[in-house]
């Protein structure tokens, strides 16, 4: 039997399983971790639950949450309706499960775009300091020193109402926070002598940055980026409410709230539903937020 000189020892597909094999350990062990928070396994399992919710809206819901029927509007939770009926006689139930469609596209779309926006720039402030570090961080103090909703209508009403605006509006309010974060911990990673060692050996700056810096910054940034979740949704429900999210008749938690709140005193479902909803999930990305710094930032062991 001959050897290919080319072949690394112990290359095959032995050596594969075992790679697997260390993945899902440490899958297994970060899932055990997890688990051992009674709020983080709740915030989780929630979180867990709306995936599944808006992955199989169509299969889930029992009616269409566009179809009005007006013989049948503002009907009580029965069997027939669990949470009972708008205005227009839709199913109220319905249209929390399509609207957990429109939440999670707004919370995932912000948080893609707001995590690399926020730690780009929090660590270049970081590691070039001087006027670099001053130009940015007086721009970031700036959209600090306004109300992230405030701000957020402001922005939403130059665009224009639609859900697209609200995702580039609520991502202009949200990055300051987490460039504010990816900064100090760049200030405090920059003098360390790891860093001057690889600057020794001829690292340019983006290398430093972006093989050293940015993924030792990336736990904090995750967390932080996971309790920034519940905000978002806050604010999604806010512009919503007042109309300037998902237009009618999309349906959106906030905007449900708006359209019933005429009938809350006679028909509280129509209001405390979606209420809870909005309640529930931001309670849920908290929960995770809390148990993720636990297993993730080292030094809160």
């Amino acid at each position: 039997m001959t050897v290919s000189l080319d072949t690394p020892l112990g290359a095959g597909p032995s050596e594969s399983r075992q790679r697997i094999r260390r993945a899902l350990g440490r899958a297994a062990g970060f899932v055990g971790k997890m688990a051992r928070n009674p709020l983080t396994a709740i915030g989780g399992g929630i979180i867990l639950l709306l995936l599944i919710v808006a992955a199989f809206a169509p299969l889930i819901a029992p009616y269409n949450p566009l179809v009005q029927d007006l013989s049948n509007a503002l009907a009580a939770p029965n069997a027939r309706h669990w949470f009972g009926t708008d205005e227009f006689g839709r199913d109220i139930f319905s249209r929390l499960v399509y609207g957990s469609r429109i939440t999670l596209y707004i919370v995932l779309l912000v948080s893609v775009t707001v995590g690399p926006l926020g730690l780009l720039l929090g660590v270049t402030a970081g590691y070039f300091g001087g006027k670099v570090d001053a130009v940015l961080m007086r721009v970031t103090d700036i959209f600090i020193s306004f109300p992230s909703l405030v701000l957020a209508l402001a922005f939403v009403a130059a665009l224009g109402p639609g859900l697209e605006h609200v995702v580039i509006a609520i991502t202009l309010t949200a990055w300051p926070p987490i460039a504010r974060l990816a900064r100090a911990e760049t200030l405090s990673l920059r003098q360390a002598d790891f860093i001057s060692a690889v600057r020794l050996q001829g690292a340019s700056p983006a290398r430093v940055l972006w093989r050293h810096i940015v993924p030792l910054c990336l736990p904090s940034v995750i967390i932080r980026i996971t309790m920034n979740m519940a905000g978002i949704i806050l604010t999604a429900a806010g512009l919503g409410f007042l109309g300037l999210g998902a237009q009618p008749p999309e349906p959106e938690w906030g905007a449900m709230i708006s359209s019933g709140r005429t009938y809350m005193m006679e028909c509280w479902w129509v209001v405390t539903i979606p209420g809870l909803a909005i309640l529930i999930n931001s309670l849920a990305f908290n929960f995770l937020g809390d148990g993720l710094r636990d297993i993730l930032d080292p030094r809160s062991e």
